[in-house]
């Protein structure tokens, strides 16, 4: 079973849809089923779910599209589809705010995704690098090289790795995402900021370009956070005192405690949920963004924000 839990886990199965969805490629999905149709499923071959609603006129643009390159790609991948007016609480889990929004699962986790009606030709390529195409070998190691020198602490490799994909590959959202975090985790904010800057409007929702522009924007909040034992003592002093609380876990973050982040953040809610218009809740969902959705801090902390907003 993932660690990714959701409502009714393994209590129930989806049925098939029309005639044309009875090979398996394309089904929908429940609360219930989601578990069995996408979380285990994925663990076979990589599944997209295309989070959708009957009033939503982009949606009904995208869907009959991502059926056709679905069914074209021969059974590399599948299409769940979740109609999130019946099923809100998996999309609220997810932190998807508008839709349409399409995420890729493999092994059990979200990997990919993006939002809006975006062409057919981009939904082929996003279908392609899930599934491992030809002609993609090379440049999957190459950023495969830059992750592991990301995750391994050099970031001069890194750096150098995800800028020679972008000198054959200036749309390479992996690459974009990468370089600009290699600045963020340097530094220097700026060129940050020129990096992402390269990204064109279609790579906006792609979770490696928006997981760093939301960085970006936390390592901006940090310079204006103010000192981690200032904030600690001023919370101790007065535990409602919300704005510190905030302050701190901007800054906690900063420092790398991601728990300790989301802790504070979840007390915030705890105690007045509404507070300055929700702003726990929105910073909580800018943090998972910027860690991206494989971050066990990501998956912790979506579980114990939904325990406690559906509690």
């Amino acid at each position: 079973m993932s660690d990714l839990m959701f409502p009714g886990a393994g209590d129930g199965g989806g049925a098939e849809g029309p005639a044309g969805e009875a090979e398996g490629l394309i089904k929908e999905t429940s609360t219930r089923s989601f578990v069995a149709d996408v979380i285990e499923e994925s663990r076979r071959q990589p599944v997209l779910v295309d989070f959708w609603a009957p009033w939503c006129g982009p949606c009904k643009q995208l869907t009959p599209v991502l059926e056709k390159v679905v069914r074209e790609a021969g059974g590399s991948v599948k299409l769940v589809k979740l109609n999130v007016d019946d099923h809100p609480g998996i999309a609220g889990q997810m932190g998807i705010q508008s839709i349409p929004a399409v995420f890729a699962f493999h092994d059990g986790r979200p990997v990919d995704g993006f939002m809006g009606a975006v062409p057919e030709s981009q939904v082929k390529a996003f279908i392609e690098r899930l599934g491992g195409k030809p002609g993609g070998g090379e440049r999957e190691a190459a950023l495969a090289a830059a992750r592991t020198a990301f995750n391994s602490g050099d970031l001069t490799a890194a750096a150098r790795g995800f800028a020679e994909i972008l000198q054959s590959d200036s749309q390479n959202a992996d690459a974009i995402g990468g370089l600009a975090q290699c600045y963020l985790q340097m530094g220097d904010l700026d060129h940050a900021r020129t990096t992402l800057a390269l990204a064109g409007p279609e790579l906006a929702e792609k979770p490696p370009v928006a997981s760093a522009r939301a960085a970006l924007k936390l390592a901006e909040q940090a310079s204006e956070a103010g000192d981690i034992t200032s904030l600690r003592a001023a919370v101790e002093a007065d535990p409602n005192n919300h704005q510190a609380r905030f302050d701190f876990a901007i800054a906690l973050n900063a420092a790398g405690d991601k728990e300790g982040a989301v802790e504070a953040l979840l007390e915030i809610i705890r105690r007045k949920r509404d507070w300055n218009d929700d702003a726990a809740r929105k910073q909580l969902l800018q943090f998972f963004d910027a860690w991206g959705p494989m971050d066990m801090a990501t998956q912790t902390g979506r579980r114990r924000l939904s325990s406690l907003l559906f509690s």
